[in-house]
């Protein structure tokens, strides 16, 4: 019977599966593999070799079994085989003496001459340097190891042959282990069998703070960068991540252009702000250095010198000094008479500071001593970008910002920071109405976002922090607002008054217990508070006709005001009557104003603060929690 010969798809669909199709790939600029991507491919990792780094989260050591006494055939039958590969002159003797110091010491008292000469002989041939010490225990280590890239911990089995335990299992041990991947016992599904220990970054086990479990979180705060070491830590900051990654991913699939604006600006954005003032100079040279030019000041009125004595001295000085570089005078002579000009203009440059202190134009406030100081006037840090972000939306129509804010407020409150991170925005041809409708998509968007991309964290976040973390981000996605101007939340609260400590006098600012008990207490439900007062907002929020101003709040369970908007006053004349109310100075702000002087259009936008959506994403308490390097009053350590 003939046969036929396969053709070659018959042959490619018998054929095994090749190796590179369930290889697990290592980082493009690592050789090491991600324990997450391990624990993706945990049916098709099995059995190959990897290598992986990270940091022992914790560890046991086990010590292995005695060898069983081998059955000793003197007649070479089948019960022989099974000891092939072993030293066939080793006795029962010698097998016990190896393994219990005990009868080591019976044998070496009652063993008689020949067996000592025959062990001397050995220690000579063999083991020169131990003979007399005792072999090393044998025992295998289990390690945790994290690298932080998921909430689960890989098992790492190193043998003691491979790695002294005494090195690898020390909390925060960071180890870098090459072995194969074999399936495990019990809840770790899958463990890495090591067969090289290629790194070995070792801990004080005695002043490593992780060494100790349970450490309290504001504890933690202490020891910044070991903090995110820690399951919770680390958790929150993947959370944190996907978060930054999903703001940048929303405004561009919505074709907005991100901007960044300057973090020191000469202008309080918000009109009423506590700001972070900005200088190169110290205060108490600042005050020796003032002392100095009144002494000076002092001198030169009691010898009857004046600034135009001074310009005449400059004057006849740089005529001398041009007259020698004409005549070819010896070098030493010209530099002598340039060093002599350098002197009198300095002292004419203390002359001009001291007349101009007499005017009040350097000592007033929000001016500097530009002779000393980096910038000519008053600079900080700025709390909001939404001005100059609005100069780009002019031109660009819609834009978004994403840095950190700064606000020098001495509190001790805990969704409070005084460096926090910021998303704003700023739309072109758009109202209070487009503004609102923005932020709730957006906000929507950044909740589903970490349903759908962080689920094992989500799980990590309601077993140990927050149960209701996961259905208070489905209530964003799935309910809307509820949408009260602020004059009818106050009505509302009114009927509840006797529950909190605030009285209800008409412009009054709801506070945080207000805000919570609408969300939580009568409409378990996001809230949209619009149309404040005007005394409750920044200066360039636009005036409505019935006294009110064009602001929002979009307001969440248990956090309180989340996101934060406004339409934005285009009326020349009437944010510049805004400006004279409040007694800010023009200069500062004219250049916004030519904003309104040229091509002036209807704008909103809004600020969404991160930092508090991630709180109120994780369930966490205290937003230094979840701030990488957190900056609060007094708190600045590293």
């Amino acid at each position: 019977m003939s046969t036929t010969t396969p053709t070659t798809n018959q042959q490619t669909s018998l054929a095994p599966p090749r190796l590179e199709s369930s290889h697990v790939p290592p980082l493009k600029y690592s050789s090491r593999v991600q324990i997450k991507t391990l624990l993706v491919r945990l049916e098709t990792a099995v059995g190959q070799r990897v290598t992986v780094g990270g940091w022992v989260k914790s560890a046991k050591e086990v010590e292995k079994l005695a060898t069983p006494l081998a059955a000793v055939n003197t007649h070479g039958n089948e019960r022989g085989v099974a000891g092939q590969g072993r030293n066939k002159d080793v006795s029962c003797v010698e097998i016990l003496q190896s393994r219990i110091p005990l009868i080591r010491s019976i044998l070496d008292v009652f063993g008689g001459s020949g067996y000592v000469q025959r062990k001397k002989h050995e220690s000579v041939v063999s083991e020169p340097n131990h003979a007399k010490l005792l072999p090393p225990k044998a025992s295998v280590v289990y390690l945790l190891l994290t690298d932080g890239s998921c909430v689960q911990s890989l098992q790492v089995v190193v043998d003691s042959s491979v790695a002294s335990p005494s090195r690898v299992m020390a909390t925060g041990t960071c180890l870098l282990v090459e072995g194969q991947l074999e399936r495990a016992e019990g809840k770790h599904r899958i463990q890495l069998k090591a067969e090289k220990v290629l790194h070995i970054g070792t801990v004080d086990f005695d002043k490593y703070p992780l060494s100790k479990k349970r450490i309290p979180l504001d504890t933690l705060r202490e020891y910044s960068q070991f903090r995110p070491r820690t399951t919770t830590v680390a958790t929150v900051m993947r959370i944190r991540s996907a978060l930054s990654f999903a703001t940048h991913t929303f405004f561009n699939e919505h074709a907005f252009i991100d901007v960044q604006v300057p973090t020191i600006t000469t202008t309080d954005s918000e009109g009423f702000s506590n700001m972070f003032k900005v200088t190169t100079q110290d205060q108490d040279q600042n005050q020796n250095q003032k002392a100095e030019k009144e002494k000076l000041d002092t001198i030169y009125e009691n010898e009857g010198v004046s600034l135009e004595h001074v310009k005449a001295a400059v004057k006849e000085k740089s005529n001398i000094v041009e007259h020698l570089k004409r005549t070819e005078s010896n070098r030493e002579a010209l530099a002598a008479a340039v060093q002599d000009l350098k002197k009198t203009n300095d002292l004419a440059s203390q002359f001009e500071a001291r007349e101009n202190r007499k005017l009040g134009k350097y000592f007033k406030e929000d001016k500097v001593d530009s002779y000393k100081d980096f910038f000519p006037t008053q600079t900080y840090l700025t709390v909001s970008g939404r001005l100059h972000l609005e100069s780009y939306a002019c031109a660009l129509g819609n834009v978004y910002s994403f840095g950190p804010r700064f606000l020098a407020d001495k509190t001790d409150s805990a969704k409070h920071a005084a460096e926090m991170w910021m998303v704003e925005v700023e739309m072109a041809f758009s109202q209070l109405k487009d503004s609102m409708n923005c932020a709730t998509a957006f906000l929507k968007y950044l909740s589903k976002w970490v349903l759908d991309n962080c689920s094992e964290e989500m799980k990590f976040v309601e077993k140990r922090i927050d149960n209701t973390c996961s259905n208070r981000l489905q209530q964003i996605i799935t309910a809307s607002p509820e949408m009260l101007t602020y004059h009818e939340a106050v009505e509302i609260l009114r009927k509840f008054e006797d529950k909190f400590e605030t009285n209800f006098e008409s412009g009054v600012v709801l506070t945080s217990e207000h805000l919570s008990y609408l969300t939580e207490a009568i409409y378990m439900n996001p809230v949209i508070i619009y149309n404040y007062p005007k005394e409750a907002k920044p200066f360039y929020v636009r005036q409505n006709e019935d006294g009110t101003v064009a602001a929002f709040d979009l307001v969440v369970p248990k956090l309180g005001a989340l996101i934060s908007g406004s339409q934005n006053e285009e009326r020349l004349n009437m944010i510049s009557s805004r400006i004279d109310e409040l007694g800010l100075s023009r200069e500062k702000y004219e250049w916004y104003l030519d904003l309104r002087r040229n091509g002036t259009v209807k704008n909103s936008g809004f600020t969404l603060r991160f930092d508090l959506m991630v709180l109120f994403a994780t369930g966490l308490g205290n937003v230094r929690d979840i701030i990488p390097f957190p900056r609060s009053y007094g708190k600045a350590n590293n």
